[in-house]
């Protein structure tokens, strides 16, 4: 049985959770391999609403076993909070397996991510506030926590006292911030220890042990292609990788046991934070989009920037990721615009440009060059089959997944689990 990745295709917000729910009742295990809390999966069940920011997914469904595995950022906090508000709800939250490898947010971390925030000004990057940065940063430099050394008082004492040495430095000296006290932190993290207990595991073993079973398992990317470290509109990104590659080195598992890679992507485009938008919409429009797409952040409740579907960013989100499957969502969003404009290249500088420039200067300067398609008024959200849907609408599929670099295998139209156009089967 296939391990399948789904990713986003933008920057974020495409609708993830919705994909990793659609396919959620035919995979075994959900892995979530970056990121942290610092982004949000909205899942529609039913009449039920559930707002994920740490969890992956797959927890919502029955007999999945959801981990969270050595590449990701975990906030002990918001994980008894999400697992607490789910097991309320009546979800069983049992099978929840996390990385003994991966790393810990601690108080220290969200309070540097905040302060150094607004002390760049103008020069924002647009985090979260959540510490995400600040806890990989502490792992690049090789002082980070372990969700394992939480097992063992005498280390992880000595590792939070050698961080605050040098932190509580830049607090005081720098920021005007009270030093943070050791033994807060260190108590703080051990009072978590009785919840982790019987959910903490060696993730790659247990991952890889499940595909030797012939089990079929799902990698949820945190964050999307755009906010990659490495591929995305740096500096304004997330601080990890969010592309096909990082679900290796984020999950223990070899990437040629990844045999489907599918990227999520909105009929528009929308982002979060500070950055280049060649497509952004400042008009009446955007304000539509926005509105009607219901474009505010899950985790931040933040306005999110809106503007046309953007080709080249689609080509290239299929090239760095390998994609063999676009899921297209919230087409029901765009019924009753007349005309829909489509990205197809850019203008840098009277130059055209058919693929994202490298520059990350030519980028922030690019102006799209628009293709228009004719538009519809019918309400799709009950469509179901391919056929169903008003032929102005077949057409902007189709022209979208020619230009795009990957077949189009699913559309949303609607926020609800059965509110989906599927046009080929995802795990073939």
């Amino acid at each position: 049985m296939p391990a399948v990745l789904i990713t986003g295709a933008q920057w974020g917000d495409e609708g993830k959770g919705r994909a990793t729910d659609l396919l959620g009742s035919r995979v075994d295990y959900v892995v979530k391999f970056n990121g942290g809390n610092n982004a949000g999966h909205t899942v529609v069940i039913g009449d039920q609403k559930y707002a994920l920011h740490l969890l992956p997914s797959g927890i919502l469904t029955p007999g999945v076993v959801p981990v969270i595995a050595n590449g990701v950022v975990v906030d002990l906090a918001v994980l008894k909070l999400e697992l607490d508000a789910l097991k309320e709800r009546g979800v069983d939250v049992s099978k929840l397996k996390v990385s003994a490898n991966a790393h810990v947010i601690t108080e220290y971390h969200r309070t540097l991510d905040k302060v150094t925030e607004r002390f760049l000004g103008k020069r924002q990057i647009g985090t979260t506030g959540r510490g995400i940065g600040p806890a990989y940063a502490d792992k690049i430099n090789r002082v980070g926590i372990r969700i394992q050394d939480i097992f063992d008082e005498g280390i992880l004492r000595q590792k939070v006292e050698a961080a605050l040495d040098f932190k509580n430095q830049v607090l005081v000296k720098i920021y005007n911030r009270r030093a943070i006290d050791a033994d807060e932190v260190v108590n703080d993290l051990l009072a978590y220890r009785e919840l982790l207990e019987p959910m903490v595991c060696d993730t790659g073993l247990l991952l890889h042990n499940a595909l030797a079973d012939d089990k079929t398992v799902l990698y949820e990317a945190g964050q999307a292609t755009m906010l990659d470290i490495d591929h995305g509109t740096y500096p304004f990104v997330t601080s990890s990788n969010a592309t096909s590659g990082g679900a290796a080195t984020g999950s223990g598992v070899p990437p040629h046991k990844i045999d489907r890679i599918i990227a999520v992507i909105k009929a528009y485009t929308t982002r979060v934070g500070s950055g280049p938008f060649p497509t952004e919409l400042f008009d009446e429009m955007g304000e539509f989009l926005q509105t009607k797409g219901g474009e505010f952040g899950v985790t931040t409740g933040r306005a999110r920037r809106c503007g046309w579907y953007d080709a080249p960013m689609a080509r290239y989100a299929a090239r760095i990721n390998g994609v063999t499957d676009f899921v297209l969502t919230k087409l029901d969003v765009l019924s009753g615009i007349k005309s829909i404009p489509v990205c197809v290249a850019y203008d840098v500088n009277g130059v055209r440009h058919d693929d994202m420039p490298v520059n990350q200067s030519d980028f922030h300067h690019a102006k799209p060059i628009y293709q228009e398609f004719p538009g519809w008024d019918e309400d799709i959200s009950d469509c179901r089959t391919f056929e169903e849907l008003p032929k102005n609408a077949q057409d902007y599929i189709r022209a979208l997944e020619a230009m795009s670099g990957a077949r189009f295998s699913a559309v949303g139209v609607g926020p609800e689990r059965e509110q989906v156009v599927e046009l080929h089967d995802l795990l073939s």
